[in-house]
């Protein structure tokens, strides 16, 4: 399959990287077609199945898009990415709407909005769903670091968009415990747990960490 990733970081490159490994054509996008993290990525991942462009140029050429964008830069990348290479499409949002300007982070958006729900308002015709944003980047594609099974949670209107999320989580980054948490509306509460994730992060001297619902 043809998989557009945005972003360059850590996330996109983590994520471009295990959908490379399963036998996928991946174009990581970013801002400038010859983002040097990206070009160094697609020569370390061998280079064939492993390209770079623009955001436009990824959103294009996949048929599956990832949004590993910072958050408070995916409206704009998403913008440049086009609304027409967008269209029909499911669009995997793994960002959260952070402010990293100090030690303390902080919410762009939430309570009454989300940035999964802002992205969905401004394009309409993609399947937005909401997901991967309670983890680490390398937890993302290899849940089997954490000592026990976790769970994970998908976000998202389109019913068949949400089956079909699940089944990528499942079957290619080896998710078996996934909680279907409704609408994009219920993006607001997975992203708001990001603040408690870092003050998480901080106090327990880890990044692999996540959360294991026990019920009666």
């Amino acid at each position: 399959m043809q998989i557009g990733v945005l972003g360059s970081g850590i996330t996109g490159q983590t994520i471009g990287s295990k959908l490379v490994q399963l036998g996928h054509e991946v174009m990581l996008g970013s801002r400038d077609e010859a983002n040097p993290p990206a070009v160094a990525w697609s020569k370390e991942e061998g280079g064939q199945r492993a390209m770079y462009g623009t955001f436009r140029n990824a959103a294009s050429f996949g048929e599956i898009i990832f949004n590993c964008t910072l958050g408070s830069a995916s409206l704009e990348a998403l913008e440049q990415a086009g609304a027409e290479n967008l269209k029909g499409k499911i669009l995997i949002d793994t960002s959260n709407p952070l402010d990293r300007a100090t030690d303390m982070w902080t919410l762009t958006v939430c309570n009454d909005d989300s940035l999964g729900e802002q992205i969905q308002r401004a394009y309409p015709d993609a399947k937005v769903v909401k997901t991967l944003n309670t983890v680490n980047a390398n937890v993302m594609v290899d849940p089997a670091k954490l000592l026990e099974r976790t769970h994970l949670f998908v976000s998202g209107d389109d019913i068949e968009a949400k089956a079909m999320v699940v089944r990528i989580l499942r079957d290619w980054f080896g998710w078996n415990e996934i909680v279907d948490l409704g609408g994009i509306e219920t993006a607001r509460g997975v992203e708001m747990y990001v603040l408690l994730w870092h003050n998480l992060r901080n106090a327990i001297s880890s990044q692999r960490f996540n959360i294991k619902i026990v019920t009666s």
